[in-house]
């Protein structure tokens, strides 16, 4: 019996551990600057965003070709601009414009990102896109991982052409009840990013992207979002993908049958 206090007490420090510190387990920035030429890239012109707490961000932009639309792109907790070069390239061959916002904390971006801060974040990028010419029935959400969270509030909030989301999460609690179930995780995680409550306010086509064998993010949560979302909706399943590697196994085609699709 005497065990018990102990256990307890030892309880109460790992919860308010978890609620002080659970954003260190969510973000993995890496705050190096690198520009779009030494990444390998042309084309593609450095942007900083100056936003309304005076911290600036560093985006990546490169302008579409031929009317085709733009892909305003969120990244996942652990990527950033120069990691994704790749990506980016093959967005930009094929014609689609890219805006590539670096979050907070992430690719020379001031201060630490939060859910609050990012989304707000990804609404001053978005008019930094409409400033630069371009309209918002051809801007397109595209959210990888965490930054499924950000794509989906803003096109709860703004009007977009449409919204990719890969490998999405139904909320940032679900993917840490899969190892700290024994944690009242609810309580104590504060950026939830819940896509599954949000996109239902997001009225626009949705594609959802996922790989078979997430380890991250468990498919099953992409099937969760897609069943959320309103019509037009679509879900691509790659059966030998895994968390970041859909391009690889023609995310991006699809991608592309998509938008340019009647009904995306």
């Amino acid at each position: 019996m005497e065990l018990i206090p102990w256990l307890v007490a030892v309880y109460a420090v790992m919860c308010v551990a978890a609620y002080f510190g659970n954003r260190l387990f969510m973000y993995f920035p890496d705050p190096t600057r690198v520009a779009p030429v030494e990444a390998g890239l042309d084309g593609v012109e450095e942007i900083e965003i100056t936003v309304d707490d005076g911290i600036t961000l560093v985006a990546w932009h490169a302008p579409a070709k031929r009317d085709k639309p733009t892909v305003l792109y969120f990244h996942g907790n652990a990527a950033n601009a120069a990691n994704r070069a790749p990506k980016v390239e093959t967005i930009r061959k094929s014609g689609f414009g890219v805006f590539y916002l670096n979050n907070r904390g992430y690719g020379g971006s001031g201060e630490q990102p939060t859910e609050e801060r990012n989304v707000a974040d990804a609404l001053a990028a978005y008019d930094r896109l409409i400033g630069l010419g371009v309209p918002a029935y051809r801007i397109v959400a595209y959210g990888e991982s965490l930054g499924s969270g950000q794509a989906v509030r803003l096109a709860a909030e703004r009007p977009v052409a449409a919204v990719v989301l890969e490998a999405p999460l139904t909320s940032t609690v679900d993917v840490a009840r899969t190892t700290y179930f024994w944690l009242p995780l609810g309580l104590l995680i504060t950026d939830t990013y819940n896509n599954e409550r949000n996109i239902r306010s997001v009225t626009v086509p949705v594609l959802v992207l996922h790989g078979e064998q997430d380890a991250v993010i468990p498919v099953e949560m992409g099937r969760q979002v897609y069943r959320a979302a309103n019509q037009p909706k679509r879900i691509e399943l790659f059966p030998q993908g895994a968390h970041n590697d859909l391009f690889d196994h023609g995310a991006w085609e699809k991608t592309q049958a998509f938008l340019t699709s009647p009904g995306g």
